[in-house]
């Protein structure tokens, strides 16, 4: 069961559970449409499969230091700590 999809479809709801169904404020099921919650799609799904996918913080600005892309300051303040602790 989709409970995601449920919660958003169906305002009233606010608790689904697989056993007992979808449940409003006053503990009265909620008859949910499972066609229609089959057929919601996540508004948001592609946040998680784009974080996913995404190489990670340290490695994106470990790639913008190497670039060159950093202002000075900035560059000099990374360069001061691989200095600090080299590579072993």
């Amino acid at each position: 069961m989709n409970h995601k999809a449920i919660i958003n479809l169906y305002p009233q709801v606010v608790s689904v559970s697989d056993n007992y169904g979808a449940v409003d404020v006053n503990g009265n099921k909620v008859e949910v449409d499972m066609d229609a919650v089959n057929a919601w799609i996540d508004p948001d799904a592609y946040k998680f499969s784009r974080a996913s996918e995404y190489p990670t913080i340290g490695d994106q600005l470990d790639a913008l230091y190497h670039a060159g892309v950093f202002p000075e300051d900035m560059a000099a303040q990374i360069q001061a700590v691989k200095e600090r602790y080299p590579k072993t």
